[in-house]
């Protein structure tokens, strides 16, 4: 029993207690009804830009990719985990058709904007 490792590494390596880690997580969202069109941003904290793929398809703007734990690499015990890692994918529909709209995104301190303008002009106002 002295060679066993702590109970809560026990706990949190084993995947019956990591259920979470096999799965895909669902980042949060906010829209925004621009002049011109919308934007989208999605809360991405510790996700690399370049880990990050974006995709449309007639009013669904769907943004998936994965967050990776490079904490873990340095072999260190974990005591408690509640950030989700591993693939994640968001969905969302527009009341509109941005198929063919222009996209410009940033990210910007953990926060992937992804703007939408359409190329007809302006938006109707609301």
């Amino acid at each position: 029993m002295a060679n066993e490792p702590p109970w809560w590494t026990r706990v949190v390596s084993d995947p019956r207690w990591c259920a979470a880690e096999a799965s895909t997580w669902q980042p949060s969202v906010d829209v925004y009804r621009t002049p011109a069109g919308w934007l989208v941003k999605f809360d991405l904290a510790g996700v690399r830009p370049t880990d990050i793929e974006i995709s449309r398809q007639g009013c669904l703007l769907r943004v998936a990719g994965q967050r990776r734990d490079l904490t873990a690499r340095r072999a260190l015990a974990s005591y408690s985990l509640e950030i989700s890692y591993n693939r994640f994918e968001r969905a969302v529909r527009l009341p509109a058709d941005i198929e063919r709209s222009a996209m410009r995104t940033e990210f910007e301190q953990g926060m992937l904007l992804i703007w939408l303008e359409s190329l007809t002009g302006p938006a109707p106002r609301p």
